[in-house]
């Protein structure tokens, strides 16, 4: 396994430690269920150096970026952050990723990074290498680039002690770079996958234990705690926040999952699988990711067949979890079109046993 440059300070806590794509990752330090709620009620820093960033610039850059992914950079302005999708050719999905306008070069050139999933790094980029005829020039950074998430509705007083960067006046998906911590040349992103609001913070991989403790130091007195991956998750999928792997994946359309609003079909590039996705919005979509409540305490997992009343299989679980936020388990999944409305019935296979659960509108906890 790889390690992140915080490896040792998560060991050193007694967090449990576990394999994730690859790396060594803190699960959690006291229990998923405190630290999500010290995210919602407070603030929590995650350690989520595992995640993989790409810069394209250079002559053809934008055309190399339209042409793999599914939303517009062409409206990005310097500063703008855009989340989007890489399609395959069927119409399915090699990742989704946060996609960075940054500054231009020396020549006038865009600038952009992608923040692509852990798992996916070197698939994304033998993907995207495939595609780039336009002599674009790609580099990975990701070993290079240490990355905190500090999120909760009080990041913004704690991270604010640490930088003059003003971060009162920050757009949601907007980006500015400053100093933090006395770390110079920081990517200050005001996103997250937790819902709750706060800032994601690129560095140097050098000076992300430097970032860890100044961070940690500064949120003493709001209760900040760190806060490890299984939070992150129950976290995302309160939002209803899609999960590689689980929500999507090559067989997944972003039509079928509800990221339409991603999936820019009249922008003028043609991008990859523009034409099978414009066929399938033509033609109905046949299935929809939906969310779901269940009745009783039995929490849904991944894999998980999904029936309707007349016991007939219909789709499957592609996650679930005991909410903390409401005490009841909630999960998402995917079902036929016509039996996707919100109220209607659908039961989960726990067991021998088929289990009441209810279709509710995403997300699952407004914030």
């Amino acid at each position: 396994m790889k390690n992140t440059p915080l490896t040792q300070i998560h060991i050193d806590l007694g967090a449990k430690m576990a394999d994730f794509a690859g790396y060594n990752m803190p699960i959690q330090y006291s229990s998923i269920t405190e630290e999500h709620l010290n995210v919602r009620k407070k603030v929590g820093v995650f350690d989520v150096s595992h995640m993989g960033e790409f810069t394209i610039q250079g002559q053809g850059a934008l055309e190399l970026v339209q042409k793999v992914t599914s939303n517009d950079a062409s409206k990005l302005n310097v500063g703008d952050i855009q989340y989007t999708c890489l399609p395959n050719l069927d119409g399915g999905i090699v990742d989704d990723l946060l996609l960075y306008r940054m500054s231009d070069d020396a020549d006038g050139l865009p600038v952009f990074m992608l923040v692509v999933n852990a798992s996916n790094k070197d698939k994304d980029w033998d993907w995207i290498a495939s595609f780039n005829t336009f002599g674009a020039v790609m580099k990975d950074i990701s070993d290079q680039t240490g990355l905190l998430a500090v999120q909760g509705p009080k990041a913004t007083e704690i991270l604010q002690r640490l930088t003059d960067t003003d971060l009162s006046e920050f757009k949601y998906y907007t980006f500015k770079i400053g100093n933090i911590a006395g770390i110079d040349e920081a990517v200050i992103s005001a996103t997250g996958y937790t819902g709750s609001g706060g800032f994601e913070i690129y560095v140097p991989a050098e000076h992300t234990e430097k970032l860890w403790h100044a961070v940690m130091e500064a949120g003493k007195d709001a209760d900040i705690k760190p806060c490890g991956l299984g939070a992150r998750d129950t976290l995302r999928l309160e939002m209803g926040f899609c999960l590689y792997g689980n929500d999507i994946d090559a067989t997944t359309s972003p039509l079928e999952a509800g990221l339409g609003w991603i999936t820019k079909l009249k922008k003028s590039a043609d991008f990859v699988g523009k034409d099978w996705l414009t066929t399938q919005k033509e033609a109905g979509l046949n299935r929809k990711l939906i969310g779901f409540t269940m009745q009783e305490r039995r929490v849904p997992r991944h894999g998980y067949l999904i029936f309707d009343g007349q016991e007939n299989e219909i789709g499957v679980v592609t996650s679930g979890t005991q909410s903390p936020s409401l005490d009841h388990p909630i999960g998402m999944g995917y079902v036929p079109l016509d039996m996707a409305k919100e109220g209607n019935t659908i039961f989960i296979q726990l067991g021998k046993k088929l289990m009441e659960a209810t279709i509710v509108a995403l997300p699952f906890v407004k914030i």
